[in-house]
């Protein structure tokens, strides 16, 4: 017998609800992969088509968030499990 936890992330799979549902585990996820400092200038408000769209609270940090993406999308991936987050757009 399958456990309930089986089943529903086979049914999640199934629907395409999975791609979902990590998405917002990466959302989720922002605070504690950039720590306070970052994630009391910055939200992270969206995934579309792979890119987590993250607003700044000023230019300098998107300038210095720039510099940090490919690490951010390592521990994010890495955190979440899967592959789902491509890139990260800082607005």
């Amino acid at each position: 017998m399958q456990s309930l936890k089986q089943v529903l992330n086979i049914y999640l799979h199934k629907t395409g609800l999975a791609k979902g549902v990590a998405q917002n585990a990466a959302i989720q996820a922002w605070p504690e992969i950039v720590g306070a400092a970052v994630a009391k200038n910055t939200t992270a408000e969206s995934v579309e088509y792979g890119v987590l769209n993250v607003k700044t609270s000023t230019p300098t940090w998107r300038q210095e968030l720039l510099f940090k993406k490919e690490d951010i999308l390592i521990k994010l991936n890495k955190r979440i499990g899967k592959n789902t987050i491509k890139d990260i757009q800082f607005l």
